[in-house]
């Protein structure tokens, strides 16, 4: 994967507080730092993030969020250093804080052109890089979460240091495409959010055919749109955001997906037995299949994961 060294990046679209934080305590999470224990648990349930939903935590009742704090428990975040450090797509293939930058400006670029043709005006999302821990609208989150989407704040969350368990623990491949992966699936997110689809499933269900599994499969469906049409989307100045994407990137990306499936997370580092009943976000395959559906259609409206009895 390669950016525009010519693309104008614009680092608004992020809220950085990784360099300060509230003490926020009390957290239902590992009150600080899961360890990997920890985080196999949470991933079972929500790795690559769930669509969210109140101060409760998480869908499927995972208590990964604690109750939405005061204001004294707000964030901080400050972007001057990355505003400083970010300027130009030559950055992005440089840094990897600038080429999240990159990505993020892109897969909102593409939303903000292709939802009013699905009957939905695109609104902003920020996505917030924090460390260790940080308040959110659902709550106070730690990194152990993973990457999540709140739709309560309408904002995506990540703790960087995500795309390094996804290579030492889970064994994928990883990469800049891999990384900008896993944050269009949270947009697709976002994109459920604003079509009204999330609000109207049933985030406590669980099962290989519940709408927690329709709902993921259908951002994984998402991404793979957005990734289609990735090297079009252009930045302020006309230039693209990214200047190529090679199979071998998306077959990271397919890679990435097959090792957070249900059933692979569930044989690989949980007790060693499958346990369908228990599904959240799909199986492996199911989760390959329908990145690779919205990749090879380019179409959001394949990616109805909602009406078909076949999610693979």
């Amino acid at each position: 994967m390669q950016y525009n060294d010519d693309a104008q990046l614009d680092t608004s679209v992020v809220e950085d507080a990784r360099s300060g934080g509230p003490g926020l305590g009390g957290l239902a999470v590992g009150g600080g730092g899961l360890g990997i224990v920890g985080l196999i648990v949470v991933v079972l349930f929500n790795v690559l993030g769930g669509g969210g939903g109140s101060g409760d935590g998480l869908p499927g009742g995972l208590g990964g969020l604690s109750g939405v704090g005061s204001g004294s428990n707000v964030t901080a975040v400050d972007n001057g250093q990355l505003s400083e450090s970010c300027k130009t797509g030559k950055d992005a293939n440089t840094k990897t804080d600038c080429a999240l930058v990159a990505d993020i400006e892109s897969i909102e670029g593409f939303w903000s052109q292709t939802l009013p043709r699905l009957g939905s005006q695109y609104v902003h999302s920020p996505t917030r890089f924090f460390r260790g821990q940080t308040s959110t609208g659902c709550g106070s989150a730690t990194a152990g979460v993973g990457p999540f989407y709140c739709p309560a704040d309408k904002k995506v969350y990540i703790d960087l240091g995500f795309f390094d368990e996804l290579k030492t623990q889970f064994g994928a491949t990883g990469g800049p495409f891999v990384n900008a992966y896993v944050l269009a699936h949270e947009y697709g997110h976002h994109v459920q959010d604003l079509l009204g689809i999330e609000s109207k499933v049933n985030h406590n269900a669980s099962g290989p055919q519940s709408d927690s599994v329709r709902l993921e499969l259908q951002a994984d469906c998402y991404a793979g749109v957005w990734a289609n049409h990735a090297t079009t989307v252009p930045s302020a100045n006309g230039k693209p955001y990214i200047q190529d994407l090679t199979q071998s990137d998306i077959n990271a990306a397919l890679d990435t997906a097959g090792r957070i499936g249900d059933d692979w997370i569930q044989s690989h580092l949980g007790g060693g037995s499958v346990d369908q009943s228990k599904f959240t976000h799909g199986s492996s395959a199911q989760r390959k299949k329908w990145f690779g559906q919205g990749y090879s259609t380019g179409d959001p409206g394949s990616c109805d994961t909602f009406s078909t009895s076949n999610l693979g």
